[in-house]
């Protein structure tokens, strides 16, 4: 591609990433940031509870 029309094409990137304006959960995202975990996340991980055992930590060797 010659230099213009690869100047063209980066010009008309840069100008749909600068009027992109992606739709976001401020509260969400406060939440995972202060570390304070929601309702709905807390019954999330309660749905796997059952897969895990009582030795969580597989990969480390057993002491005696």
């Amino acid at each position: 591609m010659g230099r213009g029309r690869q100047k063209a094409k980066h010009t008309k990137i840069a100008r749909e990433l600068k009027s992109f304006s992606p739709d976001v959960n401020y509260d969400a995202l406060e939440r995972e940031l202060t570390g304070h975990p929601s309702d709905e996340y807390n019954d999330e991980l309660s749905k796997w509870s059952e897969y895990v055992g009582d030795d969580v930590n597989r990969d480390e060797p057993k002491r005696a």
